[in-house]
């Protein structure tokens, strides 16, 4: 019997802007709000059509989560983190969704439990906990979390006294899930919350015990392009707070160890000038694209008030090759993150005090060097600011994570551990890249995984983002490898609008540079298969929130290319969110697609959008996902899309459908199991429905 996908009501709605007429048919799902009968009764309608749709292939959806389960060591714990007096680390254990939080004497002794998230998930009775951030007093006394329980990413921030094993003080309500530092007296942390877009604005200091009454306002961003940021300085001596739009920002400092200290303006913002900050002792550093340096140069600052970047200095002479994006001080050594050659990169700078007791000075930079070229190496916990050893984990397409430590005198490098993967045997898998001419004639990476013993072409996955500057690394997932086993292909396309080949990469791929994303990926889905990687007619694509952007548009420009598409949290009603400044992210993002309340940046958006271009058509097999919850793609834009996807097919389509997480927000659900799941009916649709491969 043929399944029928359950049909949307449909209402006469049109939206008049710039002197057009944008009629939309599904604009109720918006309107009728998350908690109405009507939304909710349509999308578990569209859930119960996806399980009838799947229940013929139970059994692979069940031996597919088995696969991916195989490959998890259950129990498990990362190599701890020193703070203080204490190590500070996570453990898994057999059969527990959620990790438990831990910490041990540095110096020896008995670890203690801080956090069991299972236990607290049971005890308080939710169905999914997240937890953003986690942050110890200096004297390891108190020990700060936040926590979300819907995936709304509204947040409670929680202070356990370590001495009583209870929370010192009532849950804080409200919190923003980005902003926590300590101050160095151990009684005061500082904390963020929002405004009723969910945008960051406004950080407080509050005293442990004391009420969230009593807080101090310390700092509040009026504009609504800007959010606020907090971290604490490497050397524990400031608190710094950045206010950032998408191509500006501006960094405040306060002294750390005085409770009644004041924000201080660095450098006041510039549009079109974005810095990070850290404390250098006697000197601010700063990572600038100020002064015609576009792929951010390393500079000094000193001191003192009324700075300007003709005050900065250059650490090391920049150049156009080096992408440089984080960097970390310690007591003798500056540790820069970057890009180079494509690849993430680490540089070691040794500090030179001055013989006479001047100011502090920087010798060469010297870049780590690592065995595979085709890697992604990241910055670990690093808390200790007279180590000299830097925390890394490294890793690659076929290397589960490596846990390292940097020597920061002599560059060697120690394995701390490898995530151990069960069942895994890296030998059997190969990776290489491929470069793709675009459109345009720009030649576009695309990195790709297989089984050695995959014949090729073979039918192959190819996943891609390329918004807000993001890069997709390549990097190990365990979750690839039952597709990987079966004779598939696994392709990253690393399209414009990312930064993998630098800010000019990123650039080429917003604004009026953005229908660069999508043709860059459809020429790496046709680069493929004209290098005899993929399969023509086996092609899939998958992408996720802007990667859910992606999807839409490519499928819009190419239905024919793919087979199927995975169209995950997608931003695709792209006028409409966007026209709407009182949902959260829209007014920061401006930089990123424009403000369509002007009609140029309109007319730019209405050309790709989605939602808008879809047109009557032969489309593929469509998987489309959401969250109840998602405070980023509301759960409109996946509901509206697959509905008017539905509306345009013309025969010969495949089978669309729609999965909304009702407990969950933008990243699905929290419990690892849980999100194993959802994955294993992603891959039981690609191979049963979409390719009808045989089920066990």
């Amino acid at each position: 019997m043929r399944m029928i996908p359950p049909r949307a009501p449909r209402e006469a709605t049109v939206h008049r802007e710039h002197g057009l007429e944008r009629p939309d048919a599904y604009h109720w799902l918006k309107t009728d709000g998350r908690s109405s009968e009507r939304v909710l009764s349509y999308l578990q309608a569209e859930n119960a059509y996806l399980d009838a749709v799947l229940a013929p292939h139970a059994a692979l959806v069940d031996e597919l989560t088995r696969e991916l389960r195989s490959h998890i060591q259950e129990r498990d714990e990362v190599p701890p983190v020193q703070e203080g007096a204490w190590l500070y680390g996570t453990r898994t254990e057999e059969g527990q969704e959620y990790p438990v939080y831990l910490r041990r004497p540095a110096a020896g002794g008995p670890e203690e439990v801080l956090l069991d998230l299972n236990a607290l998930r049971v005890r308080e009775g939710h169905a999914n906990v997240w937890v953003s951030g986690t942050r110890p007093s200096p004297d390891g006394r108190y020990w700060a979390y936040l926590l979300d329980t819907t995936g709304q990413e509204v947040f409670e921030l929680r202070v356990l006294d370590t001495h009583s094993g209870q929370l010192a003080e009532v849950p804080l309500p409200g919190v923003s899930g980005w902003t926590l530092a300590w101050g160095a007296d151990g009684r005061h942390l500082f904390y963020g919350t929002e405004d009723d877009t969910q945008r960051p604005d406004r950080v407080w200091r509050h005293e442990v015990g004391a009420g969230m009454a009593g807080d101090a306002l310390l700092l509040h961003e009026p504009d609504p392009t800007f959010r606020v940021t907090l971290s604490g300085a490497a050397n524990g001596e400031s608190v710094l707070i950045g206010c950032a739009a998408s191509l500006s920002t501006e960094w405040f400092w306060l002294d750390a160890r005085d409770v009644s200290a004041v924000p201080q303006v660095v450098v006041p913002r510039e549009a079109g000038v974005e810095y990070v900050l850290e404390d250098g002792g006697d000197h601010w550093l700063a990572l600038t694209n100020a002064g015609g340096r576009r792929e951010f140069g390393l500079v000094r600052l000193p001191k003192r008030a009324g700075l300007s970047w003709g005050d900065a200095r250059d650490v090391l002479p920049y150049g156009e090759g080096r992408h440089l994006t984080d960097l970390r001080p310690f007591a003798g050594h500056l540790v820069l993150l970057g890009r180079e050659e494509g690849f993430t990169q680490v540089w070691v700078l040794p500090r030179t005090p001055d013989a006479e007791g001047g100011d502090e000075g920087y010798g060469a930079a010297r870049r780590v060097p690592f065995a595979e070229e085709s890697h992604t190496v990241m910055l670990g916990g690093n808390r200790v600011f007279g180590a000299r050893q830097a925390r890394l984990r490294f890793t690659s397409l076929t290397r589960p994570v490596e846990h390292l430590d940097l020597d920061l005198d002599t560059l060697d490098l120690t394995l701390l551990k490898t995530t151990p993967v069960p069942g895994y045997d890296a030998s059997q898998y190969v990776a290489e890249r491929v470069w793709v001419e675009a459109q345009d004639g720009e030649r576009v990476p695309v990195s790709v995984v297989r089984r050695r013993d995959t014949p090729l072409p073979a039918p192959t996955l190819l996943y891609g983002y390329g918004s807000y500057g993001i890069s997709i690394d390549p990097a190990f997932s365990a979750s690839r490898l039952p597709l990987l086993d079966r004779g598939w292909v696994w392709a990253t396309a690393h399209i414009r609008g990312g930064s993998e080949l630098g800010r000019r990469w990123y650039d080429a791929g917003r604004l009026t540079h953005k229908m660069n994303t999508f043709t860059d990926f459809v020429a790496a889905g046709e680069g493929l298969i004209r290098a005899g990687v993929a399969r023509a007619g086996h092609l899939a694509a998958m992408g996720r929130s802007a990667g859910g952007l992606l999807m839409g548009a490519v499928l819009n420009l190419r239905p024919d290319l793919f087979r199927t598409a995975f169209v995950g949290v997608p931003f695709v009603d792209v006028l409409s969110t966007m026209l709407d400044a009182s949902l959260p992210l829209t007014t920061g993002e401006y930089d990123e697609w424009g403000n369509p309340e002007r009609r140029e940046w309109y007319d730019v958006m209405a050309a790709y959008s989605p939602y808008d271009n879809l047109r009557g058509g032969t489309y593929p097999n469509v998987f489309v996902s959401g969250g109840l919850n998602d405070p980023r793609v509301a759960y409109w834009e996946p509901a509206k899309y697959a509905a008017r996807l539905r509306d345009v097919m013309q025969d010969g389509s495949g089978t669309v459908v729609l999965r909304t997480h009702m407990g969950a927000g933008h990243g699905g659900s929290s419990g690892r199991f849980d999100a194993l799941r959802e994955v294993a009916e992603e891959y039981a649709f690609l191979l049963a429905v979409a390719e009808g491969e045989p089920t066990p």
